[in-house]
């Protein structure tokens, strides 16, 4: 059996048995990259379901706020429709087709590192360009950009308060099982001073490399006009405590049970991100539920456009609309961060 095909939990245990426990962050990376490098987690057949793979309606919007956006700021070109994991190219699809339709045709830019989901993106949306990262993606133009459900898939470095100060979360193996525990550096220093005095047992949870794609979006924006959504599950308020999780054929299972074989989140800190995109001069237009979002957009008079022309699907058409908006499915939890560059207008829905 070679390395790569080694189980990884075997990896880790040999690794932390030779080094000691490792950093969080490394478990999660390592095994959200395994696990995304060798299938396709979504729909019935996977892990969990997205919302473009809910109704085509989803990405529509999205599609009908960006070309609002791009008409609204003179229509520059050339433009770059940018995605950031996009899955099957669900949303892509959906998105481009009714840009397409408003006069909207730009160059098609995919950032992906699944082989197994750009496959099925070569399908979805022919003609588009993979890219590993953001920093192939050509600076000649406004970027058009989404990411839905990206950020949540990122490493986070978790701190917690103990009875001997704060220390770094780290993953050890006892007894053949993976267990959380609290490292044995001191990182008061890496505490803001709010929460340095925070119960025993606090837990802080920061995502590096979340700020760090925020960070290059705005960055962009601002150099090369454009907009940008950030969709995703999270807060919208400064908050403690894991929220580390992981999905098994659409069910909760234990993170540290079976590395590289579940899909492992966090939620997304909109409020840290909102920060991180000011500080590079980017316009911050708001950060609102989807439930809200999507109904301010017109999904309601989408749902019954779609019902008139396919009453068969009417009832159907309504459960998607319902689980996309409803405080008790995805309306609530899931935000929109929308960004601009300086100049852009205001965007709808924010």
């Amino acid at each position: 059996m070679t390395t790569a095909e080694e189980p990884l939990a075997a990896i880790f245990a040999r690794l932390i048995a030779r080094t000691g426990p490792i950093g969080l962050g490394h478990y999660i990376g390592e095994s959200n990259a395994r696990y995304y490098a060798s299938r396709d987690p979504l729909g019935s057949e996977g892990d969990f379901i997205t919302a473009p793979e809910i109704s085509q309606m989803f990405g529509e919007l999205i599609g009908l706020w960006l070309t609002d956006m791009w008409q609204r700021a003179g229509s520059p070109a050339p433009a770059h429709y940018v995605e950031l994991g996009p899955g099957r190219g669900t949303l892509a699809r959906d998105a481009l087709r009714v840009a397409r339709r408003q006069g909207l045709a730009p160059a098609v830019h995919l950032v992906e590192s699944s082989p197994a989901l750009t496959a099925l993106q070569r399908d979805a949306v022919p003609g588009a360009t993979r890219h590993d990262d953001l920093a192939t993606v050509p600076e000649d133009g406004p970027i058009l950009l989404v990411a839905n459900e990206f950020l949540d898939a990122l490493p986070v470095r978790q701190l917690v308060r103990t009875g001997e100060g704060w220390r770094e979360v780290m993953v050890d193996c006892r007894d053949g099982a993976f267990v959380p525990i609290a490292g044995p550096r001191p990182m008061d220093a890496a505490v803001p001073a709010t929460w340095r005095e925070a119960a025993e047992g606090t837990v802080l949870e920061t995502c590096p490399g979340a700020a760090t794609v925020v960070g290059e979006v705005a960055r962009r924006l601002v150099a090369q006009g454009g907009a940008a959504l950030f969709i995703d599950y999270g807060h919208t308020a400064p908050r403690t405590g894991s929220t580390l999780q992981a999905l098994r054929a659409h069910r909760k299972v234990d993170p540290f049970a079976a590395p590289g074989e579940a899909d492992l989140t966090t939620h997304v800190d909109f409020a840290a991100l909102a920060a991180v995109a000011r500080t590079q001069g980017c316009r911050w237009l708001g950060t609102v539920t989807q439930g809200d979002w999507l109904q301010a957009l017109g999904i309601e008079a989408r749902a019954a456009a779609l019902a008139t022309a396919a009453p068969d699907r009417a009832a159907v058409l309504e459960r998607q609309k319902q689980r996309l908006v409803d405080a008790g499915e995805m309306g609530q939890l899931f935000k929109v961060m929308g960004l601009a560059a300086p100049g852009w207008p205001d965007g709808a829905g924010f």
